[in-house]
């Protein structure tokens, strides 16, 4: 203990009560507590007094407290510290909240970027149809994982609900259909129609991640080699993977875009 007499210097006071000597200067510097003696030689030191309003400044400050409410805590009599302390827990509990919410984000953000759709294998066979492959689409990542596209696509996907994947899935259904029905109809290549089928897959393909014509052309490429994509294509109807690749060049084409040249950008 401090007597009444005899005081402690700034760095003595700082140690006991677990702050920097900055600090203290800060607080005398606002009037918030002070030295309240000084010794023959002029130096200031703090009181038995001043060490034990030192605890409470910083026992309030760990509760959270600003200054401003700290002061007025120790300072006006008719303050209610049982009401500020009330106050200053709801606002933690706001704060408890928003952190919960953000890491609950932040949890999403990492299971999209390591698997991409956030539905169980399930829920993606009734949201995309029985003929969906919930492997291929967590294989994914090992062919795209380190590009932006996929952190593009996984950033979309954290936040995507299963209600948005069926709209998307829907859409996408739709689109296929009037893609073999183009077909069946012989819509040329690079006609109006044709180029306005090109224009929603890429529409509605940029849900995913922005699709540039160019990409839009490498896709086609892939549709027609792909063996995979190739025989999802032609269940739909024979020749469409060809016939969606030739469409899809004729509209690059129509945009100042050379499709044999043509590279992911």
């Amino acid at each position: 203990m401090v007597s009444r007499e005899v005081g402690v210097t700034v760095g003595a006071a700082a140690e006991l009560v677990g702050v920097t000597v900055r600090t203290l200067h800060h607080w005398d510097e606002i009037g918030l507590v002070s030295p309240s003696v000084r010794t023959t030689a002029g130096y200031r030191q703090y009181t038995e007094a001043d060490l034990q309003r030192l605890h409470r400044i910083v026992a309030y400050r760990e509760a959270g407290l600003g200054l401003d409410a700290v002061r007025e805590v120790l300072d006006d009599a008719t303050a209610e510290i049982g009401a500020t302390l009330r106050e200053q827990r709801a606002q933690l509990a706001e704060r408890i909240h928003d952190l919960q919410q953000l890491d609950d984000r932040l949890e999403r953000m990492i299971q999209a970027h390591e698997r991409g759709i956030l539905l169980s294998d399930e829920a993606q066979s009734e949201t995309f149809g029985a003929e969906w492959d919930a492997r291929r689409s967590r294989g994914a990542r090992a062919v795209w994982g380190d590009s932006p596209q996929w952190a593009q696509f996984a950033e979309r996907s954290a936040s995507r609900t299963r209600e948005q994947w069926q709209a998307l899935s829907a859409a996408m259904s739709a689109l296929q259909r009037d893609l073999g029905d183009a077909l069946d109809r012989c819509v040329i290549p690079g006609s109006p129609e044709a180029n306005a089928l090109v224009e929603r897959h890429r529409e509605i393909f940029s849900n995913f991640f922005p699709l540039t014509r160019q990409m839009q052309v490498c896709l086609g490429r892939m549709f027609e080699s792909d063996p995979g994509f190739a025989t999802y294509y032609e269940g739909i109807r024979a020749g469409l993977a060809s016939w969606f690749r030739q469409i899809i060049d004729e509209s690059a084409r129509a945009h100042g875009i050379d499709p044999d040249t043509a590279t992911w950008r």
